[in-house]
């Protein structure tokens, strides 16, 4: 059965596809009725806490473990009934690269293509073609023992694409990397999406799978809590946040006024703007003033409303509609208003955000 599942607007064919994956190990239940869909040529992340599920279900599409109930189709294969045809079809790199550091660069990729039963003749072409697209021409005759942290993690993925699979499998591909290689890293995996390679992985770098993914899958406690876009899981913690410190301590209560006032649907915000009454509705003044009395340096973030005050650092936030015109309208009224800003800016929300929302747990 081809399952489809939609791409940048287009509809395309599901190349991984799992419904109702379930995992126990004894008593505990690792995944609980897990759904997802990866449509072919995208980078899907899958995030989640410790113990959310995430290498489980790794092991099960790759055919390392058999689930407990459910089913799962990776390349047109079942992962229970076609294990060992599907096993030619995939790749997998783990958190540990797995090179012999005995062997040079060029000999472990010609043991792994003769190990996926390449002739000789295509393992040694095959390899000489990966080392020179993995920056390791170079080095390719000196023993993998002798190599960087991230030359070893460059030639582990090299030999999971020995055989050109069409599905590969990262599980946190980059864990232990300095900055420059992880850069480096990313560059080569946007790569093989944009020829066709569909990738899964996890990572406990947020920024990780901002940078590469197409969508995520966000597992807690044994099942998808949220999927999508990044954009459409930042979306649902909300938009735009308006960030301002101010230079002098004794403007901050004026400031918040203020801004208040100026913002659309706030209480003197102009013609047309709303009422501010009822369940939620942006604070007064006087209970603006009241979120700073008796706030001191060092004093905690207090929240007035929707708007997030921070008397210490002098600075507060608050949720704008339409982020840019709301950033100038507030500029203007600060400087009509003779009120000094350090700094003003508008934020997006992070993947990080929408993480800890959706798990109340640090990432992993």
């Amino acid at each position: 059965m081809l399952n489809v599942v939609k791409f940048n607007g287009v509809k395309e064919a599901a190349v991984i596809h799992a419904e109702g994956l379930r995992k126990r190990y004894g008593p505990a239940e690792a995944l609980r009725g897990v759904d997802l869909d990866v449509p072919r040529g995208s980078v899907c992340g899958l995030l989640g806490p410790n113990g959310a599920g995430k290498t489980t279900l790794v092991r099960i599409l790759t055919t390392l473990l058999r689930p407990d109930g459910g089913s799962a189709r990776v390349a047109g294969c079942d992962v229970v009934r076609d294990a060992d045809r599907l096993r030619y079809r995939i790749g997998l790199a783990g958190q540990h690269a797995a090179v012999d550091e005995l062997l040079t660069g060029r000999g472990n990729l010609e043991l792994f293509g003769r190990l996926r039963h390449l002739p000789r003749r295509t393992a040694r072409s095959r390899a000489g073609e990966l080392l020179e697209r993995f920056g390791l021409a170079e080095a390719a005759d000196r023993p993998a023992g002798t190599y960087s942290g991230g030359m070893r993690r460059r030639l582990d993925l090299a030999a999971s694409l020995v055989v050109e699979p069409p599905v590969l499998f990262l599980d946190e591909p980059t864990t232990g990397l300095d900055p420059r290689s992880r850069l480096a890293l990313w560059d080569l995996l946007r790569e093989l999406a944009d020829e066709g390679t569909t990738l899964l992985l996890t990572t406990q770098y947020l920024d990780e799978a901002d940078r590469l993914a197409d969508r995520i899958a966000v597992l807690d406690a044994g099942r998808v809590v949220a999927s999508g876009s990044p954009a459409a899981l930042k979306a649902r913690v909300g938009g735009d946040r308006l960030y301002v410190a101010f230079r002098e301590a004794a403007d901050l209560t004026r400031g918040a006024e203020v801004i208040r006032g100026t913002l659309p649907g706030s209480p003197g915000a102009g013609p047309g703007a709303g009422p501010g009454t009822g369940p939620g509705a942006n604070p007064s003044a006087a209970s603006l003033a009241g979120s700073f009395a008796g706030s001191g340096n060092g004093a905690g973030v207090r929240a007035a409303g929707d708007m997030e005050i921070d008397p210490g650092e002098r600075r507060l936030a608050v949720p704008v509609p339409d982020g840019a015109a709301s950033l100038v309208a507030v500029a203007s009224a600060l400087n009509a208003a003779g009120i000094a800003v350090e700094d003003l800016g508008l934020r997006r929300p992070t993947l990080d955000e929408v993480f800890l929302r959706l798990t109340g747990a640090d990432a992993a």
